[in-house]
């Protein structure tokens, strides 16, 4: 008798996804596709069967997984599904299946396509990481907490938070995702994902002048007369400034766009 192919649906978290992993070694699955509940694609021919996080079961596949790649390996894994790149479920998956069933098996070893892929995406998530590490610029709220907001293209504030945390330690602190409507809030104690009801943050016009200290524009401006004052437009190179400074981040900077021009 033949295995059914499914489509397998989960939460969205990590855990979630290995107890998918989990369920296609316990069931002996055939896998086409897996979605979160939020991206489900429907398909007449593979009805989903709907995959709950347990973590027990996340325990053990994470557990095995750090066995056999290692911390650092298993680390480019979880940075690779941090991407949020659509079918990235289905490569975590095979490269997984890899680990577990064969024998001398590395994660160096390019030559297998789910392998490559995981090492570019990782790479790529972390170039985003450093330069969220990088160009992240606070505000003084008038309540005392410096506030940015950032649009990543990959979810990164998981990643980012063990940086600002340590360099930061002694303010208040808020990273809005203004892409993913949610944040991480450091209260001098520990630092604790939140979201917003009303989506106040979401909206460009509600962080106007009366949100921030009003020291904080005077800053702002100092800030922006000493980049101005130290470009010497006669070396000015627009291209090689792209490339390390990315277009797509310049709103967000203060030296750039201050919000309350």
């Amino acid at each position: 008798m033949h295995q059914p192919i499914l489509t397998l649906v989960y939460d969205g978290s990590l855990e979630g996804l290995f107890c998918c992993i989990f369920a296609a070694f316990e069931q002996k699955l055939k896998v086409d596709s897996i979605y979160t509940r939020d991206n489900l694609q429907p398909n007449m021919f593979s009805p989903p069967e709907e995959i709950y996080t347990d973590s027990l079961k996340a325990e053990r596949v994470k557990s095995g997984l750090i066995r056999i790649l290692g911390v650092q390996e298993f680390r480019r894994l979880y940075f690779a599904f941090q991407s949020e790149v659509p079918g990235m479920e289905m490569k975590i998956l095979e490269f997984a299946q890899m680990a577990f069933t064969k024998k001398n098996f590395s994660p160096k070893d390019y030559g297998e396509p789910a392998i490559l892929w995981v090492a570019k995406t990782a790479k790529m998530v972390s170039r985003e990481k450093h330069r969220m590490e990088a160009f992240v610029r606070f505000k003084l709220t008038a309540d005392e907490i410096y506030f940015a907001q950032i649009e990543p293209d990959f979810n990164v504030l998981p990643l980012i938070r063990k940086h600002f945390e340590s360099r930061y330690a002694d303010q208040k602190w808020l990273i809005f995702d203004k892409k993913r409507n949610y944040g991480i809030f450091f209260d001098l104690e520990t630092t604790n994902f939140i979201t917003f009801d009303n989506c106040e943050f979401s909206n460009e016009d509600a962080l106007n002048d009366s949100v921030f200290d009003a020291t904080e524009i005077e800053f702002e401006d100092l800030w922006q007369n000493y980049f101005n004052s130290t470009n010497i437009k006669s070396r000015k190179n627009l291209k090689l400034h792209n490339r390390h400074i990315p277009r797509r981040y310049w709103k967000y900077l203060s030296e750039k766009k201050p919000l309350h021009k």
